[in-house]
């Protein structure tokens, strides 16, 4: 499949007039829980020539390449990227840690080199719980559970416990966050999720896990009450982005 995924980004990039500058696995495969049907979740950022950023009558800033039950893939411009750094967009710190990765390049590593600059804890931290809490309200409150779920609700969590403890971007591995800041009593219940997850069907459903299910509840309110006592989160420089932008027309 990686073999299929590099002659896709060759593709891309001469249909489009692109250089890849940056690709990686995004979703559960790069999480470490992908179930047998998982599909691939491709993501890249790309730059165009210079003269496109020059021209009043752009194009999209995205590109959307194939969507259906195996492959997942798309892009953002570097214009897009770097605007949503500055911001402290989470997605681009996964990407940035991915485990799995299709291509990098030269040019990325002078993003990556300054990318953790623009990282800022409480917009992070908000964003994770939301998907969180999202998550419980939509799936865990039912007589059963899509037991994936689960995952889409614990991993937000232990990022967020390590970003309150170590105010980094957390690492995209789901096991390193479970053997940092998961209580031992319940491991044994995401032992057994894990290993019903990664052996059955990705709509597999099954009875809730009470102790799993008290512990999540538990680790909402008390990290919504922590991000609360942060203090505002502080606007980043323009400065380094424009130059790095710059550089690379």
């Amino acid at each position: 499949m990686e073999e299929r995924i590099r002659t896709k980004l060759e593709e891309i990039g001469r249909k489009e007039n692109v250089k890849i500058l940056h690709c990686v696995e995004s979703g559960s495969r790069a999480w470490g829980f992908a179930s047998p049907d998982s599909d691939y979740d491709v993501r890249f950022i790309y730059v165009r020539p210079r003269e496109f950023y020059l021209r009043l009558d752009k194009t999209r800033d995205v590109i959307e390449w194939q969507l259906d039950d195996i492959l997942d893939i798309n892009g953002w411009d570097l214009s897009k990227t770097l605007v949503l750094l500055h911001k402290s967009n989470p997605t681009l710190f996964e990407w940035n840690a991915s485990p799995i990765v299709y291509r990098t390049t030269e040019e990325w590593e002078r993003i990556s080199s300054i990318i953790h600059e623009y990282f800022v804890p409480k917009s992070t931290l908000y964003h994770y719980l939301s998907i969180a809490k999202r998550t419980y309200q939509a799936h865990l409150t039912g007589e059963t559970v899509q037991l994936k779920k689960y995952f889409y609700i614990l991993r937000p969590l232990l990022a967020c416990k390590w970003i309150l403890d170590r105010g980094t971007p957390p690492p995209m591995l789901f096991r390193t966050l479970v053997e940092e800041y998961l209580e031992k009593s319940i491991r044994p219940d995401v032992e057994t999720l894990l290993t019903l997850k990664m052996n059955h069907p990705e709509r597999k459903e099954g009875k809730h896990f009470p102790q799993v299910d008290e512990y999540i509840c538990q680790s909402m309110q008390a990290i919504e009450e922590k991000i609360n006592t942060l203090p505002p989160a502080r606007n980043k420089e323009w400065e380094k982005l424009n130059t790095v932008f710059l550089s690379f027309l």
